[in-house]
């Protein structure tokens, strides 16, 4: 027996037996004891994982997916969840303990699986996975380029982020029309925010909502004062920020708001 892809769910089955152990290979396996893979679908990835100094657990919402591998990986009984990834409350799983997130990720929830972790980033010390191409270069990419915006920002404010290689659409089954990137997260050891968390989100969404005007223009929304606005960095668009110049703006405006 095995899973038909549903087109629904954006599966692309990994088909190739050495990019999954390529992938299963990213991460460090320190600072923690159970790695999470989102979307398994028939185990590719999830055989190299269970080979691994680790307790591995499973979340896929795919009931066919679910129950292949019921039937064919004993070994992860009672750890296989027939969950949405992003609605599910992890902490019944891992109730407050650290843990690893990879996976074969599908592509039209994976700017929202990086979402999610980010909210957990205290519990989550590494983070790998395959993406669409262009997606993972967006959230590796550094200020300067076209593709760096809110989710390069928000996700280097915490992790340090590298793109690992590029994975062609003939590994997958059915194909996808796009390459897939694999990349990896680690958790900065510093990744408390030296500024107020939500106002940084705000100010780093609101500057690249308009990401073609100066911050002086696609940041009227704050009332900045005059002093203030006539700041250089004021006179930038987002994209020549850097994540610590997002930092130091939120600073400015959260003294200036007083």
């Amino acid at each position: 027996m095995s899973v038909k892809a549903k087109k629904h769910l954006g599966q692309h089955f990994l088909k190739d037996e050495n990019i999954a152990k390529k992938i299963a290979d990213t991460l460090s396996l320190k600072g923690y004891d159970d790695v999470l893979e989102i979307g398994p679908g028939m185990g590719v990835l999830t055989k190299y994982l269970l080979e691994k100094d680790t307790i591995t657990h499973v979340v896929e919402i795919d009931t066919e997916s679910v129950e292949y591998l019921k039937n064919n990986y004993l070994n992860l009984s009672g750890r296989i969840y027939e969950k949405d990834f992003l609605r599910y409350d992890l902490n019944l799983v891992f109730n407050g303990k650290p843990f690893a997130i990879i996976g074969n990720f599908p592509y039209n929830i994976s700017s929202q699986i990086v979402f999610k972790t980010l909210e957990m980033r205290e519990q989550i010390p590494e983070f790998s996975g395959m993406f669409q191409k262009e997606v993972a270069k967006r959230i590796c990419s550094k200020e300067g380029s076209k593709a760096y915006g809110i989710l390069s920002v928000l996700t280097q404010a915490f992790y340090d982020a590298e793109y690992l290689f590029t994975v062609p659409p003939s590994v997958f089954n059915p194909p996808p029309k796009v390459d897939s990137g694999v990349l990896l997260l680690t958790r900065k050891e510093n990744y408390n925010l030296p500024c107020d968390e939500k106002l940084f989100f705000r100010v780093v969404k609101t500057s690249f909502q308009q990401r073609r005007k100066t911050l002086r223009n696609s940041l009227k929304v704050f009332n900045l004062s005059y002093n203030l606005k006539a700041n250089t960095i004021f006179g930038q668009r987002p994209e020549q920020l850097s994540v610590a110049q997002f930092i130091e703006l939120t600073l400015l405006i959260e003294k200036d708001e007083k």
